[in-house]
């Protein structure tokens, strides 16, 4: 996973990420940009990626995923994604943002202009499942504690829809869950 410290203790095994836009530049504001991480989501998934929670907010997500080569996975999501944001960012003549991914963009970043994700993910490996209820809630109660919603199931771009007996936007394995 790049120059990261962190490692996928166990890559089949779920783990708690979060990936972060560089300098938390809010680029998750318009439905289209949160599709296409929503897209690139499903087609992991297809190839065996499982999700176990998720939520997306303006300039980060985090993530409770496992699957036979997790570290590659999520490598594969934000190279995806990155171009994909790039160019829809690059259609709507998004030059701010454009000109600050590309001063923020590290150094030794020479084969690109710009550089979308902060480097690493900082993976925690849930070793329990009170450690998985507990990073659920983190997650689910993101967009609460910023104050965008009052409850979590309101929060369209999550999972906390599907731990409240609804449908989400991503289809998500609960199969660790005792009621």
């Amino acid at each position: 996973m790049g120059r990261s410290r962190y490692r996928f203790i166990y890559p089949d095994q779920p783990h708690f990420m979060t990936l972060t836009v560089q300098g938390w530049l809010p680029v998750f504001t318009r439905p289209e940009s949160v599709d296409i991480l929503l897209q690139s989501f499903r087609f992991l998934m297809n190839e065996g990626l499982r999700i176990h929670a998720w939520v997306i907010l303006e300039n980060h997500l985090h993530l409770i995923a496992q699957s036979q080569q997790l570290d590659k996975d999520i490598t594969r999501f934000k190279s995806f994604t990155a171009r994909q944001l790039l160019d829809y960012l690059q259609q709507r003549k998004a030059t701010t943002l454009l000109n600050q991914f590309q001063q923020l963009k590290l150094a030794h970043k020479t084969d690109r202009q710009w550089q979308l994700w902060q480097e690493g993910v900082h993976p925690e490996w849930i070793s329990s499942s009170e450690m998985m209820k507990q990073k659920i809630e983190y997650i689910h109660q993101n967009p609460v504690k910023r104050g965008y919603v009052d409850n979590a199931e309101h929060w369209r771009y999550s999972s906390a829809r599907d731990y409240a007996y609804s449908e989400g936007l991503l289809p998500v394995d609960k199969s660790w869950w005792s009621e």
